[in-house]
Order: structure tokens, then sequence, then C-alpha cells
């Protein structure tokens, strides 16, 4: 019985590789651009950035491997199917960003080379105008406060009746036992009323709390917490 290797690479030619492949790194590396551009939030991530790029051009690679035949694309999915990402995505754009990426690269791996470039295109374009005008932007701006009393005593009414001269609204998130039960740290979000600053709420409400630590977060929807 003969031994004989059976290259399939000739479904596709050199051309079609370099091309798919540089394509697909091209316009992964303008949409790498763009997220960094556009990226408002303190968690920037360079290797986030990078795995765009690698996963662009990987996406090409298999829509090559794939090509048209149904089979290919059943065991894939069961191969793909045991890998396991633990990484937490902190802010939902980055899992637009990276159905983008991978949408440039299915579309140059199966050699839509138009659709990829003028896609990517338009898609940069209309992330760019929304960061540009801040589109759908929030005119309300809310703060988080979090203040640690003595689990002892009626410690959470002067809080409250502090955020009640300072705020003009307030909402209690959450409320936990924290250093072995030492003490009880409150989350409020408010929001201040004209007139008022943080420097001001974190002084009346050090007063009331035994000069226990309270801390006031600005602006938390564009903090990572």
């Amino acid at each position: 019985m003969p031994f004989e290797v059976q290259d399939l690479s000739g479904t596709f030619s050199v051309g079609d590789i370099a091309i798919s492949l540089t394509l697909s790194f091209a316009l992964s590396v303008m949409i790498g651009y763009v997220y960094r551009f556009t990226h408002r939030n303190i968690s920037y991530s360079q290797s986030y950035v990078q795995t765009l790029v690698i996963l662009g051009m990987l996406i090409a690679l298999i829509m090559l491997v794939v090509g048209s035949n149904i089979a290919r694309a059943f065991a894939l999915v069961g191969a793909l199917s045991v890998v396991r990402f633990r990484n937490a995505i902190k802010e939902t754009r980055d899992v637009g960003f990276i159905f983008l990426v991978m949408g440039v690269g299915m579309a140059a791996g199966t050699r839509f080379y138009t659709l990829a470039v003028v896609a990517s295109i338009a898609i940069c374009l209309v992330i760019l105008v929304m960061y540009r005008f801040n589109w759908f932007a929030a005119n309300v701006q809310r703060q988080v406060v979090k203040v640690q009393i003595p689990p002892d005593g009626d410690h959470l009414e002067p809080v409250q009746d502090v955020l009640i001269a300072h705020t003009s609204e307030f909402e209690l998130v959450s409320m936990e036992s924290i250093r072995g039960g030492a003490l009880t740290e409150v989350m409020y979000t408010v929001r201040l009323r004209k007139g008022h600053d943080a420097a001001g709420l974190v002084a009346a409400l050090g007063e009331r709390t035994g000069g226990q630590r309270v801390t006031v977060l600005t602006g938390y929807d564009q903090t990572d917490l």
C-alpha cells in the first residue's frame, strides 16, 4: 500500500493567503488604533489591542482552512468548543471590537476583500463620530459613596441625614461587614445638590462616622469598580 502525503493547500493560491492575511492585519491594526483613540476608561490594555490584531488574522486563516467545506466547519466548531476564556471583559464596547475584527477576518478569509475594507472603514467612522459628539451620554452625574461605620449603635441614621442635606437623591447599594466584624461598610449612589461638592460631603460624613474612612468616587460610570 503506497504512502502518499496530500497537500490540500492547492485549493487557494499563495496570493490568496498573502492578500487575506495582509488585509486582515492592516484592517485589524486600524481598528486597534481606533479603539485606543476612543478609549475613555483607565483600564486600557495593550495586550487586548494586540489580541485584536492577532484575532483578525487568525479568523482569516480559519476561514481559508474551512473554505466551503461544511465538514471542516463543524470539526472546527467542536475543536474550539473546548477553549475557555477566563478574563472578564470590563467594558461592553470591548466585545463589539472583538466581533468587529472577527467579522473583518471572516470577510478577508473568504476573499470578500471589498466588503472587508468598506465595512471596516464605515464602522470605524461611526465609532469616531460617536466618540467625537459623545452620543447617548447621560447628563446626570452620580457618585458612589463608601462609608465605614462602627457596627454598634445607630450610626446609619446620621449618615443618611448628611446625604439628605448634601444630595438631591441617594440609594443604598450594599452593606457589608469588614475587618472581621469590627466595621460595617455602607455603599450609596448619590447625586450631589447644586452648590455642594464631594469635599464638603466627605468632611460632613467624617464628622458623623467617628473618624472612620469615607470615600467618594465621582463619575463612577467611567471608572472600573
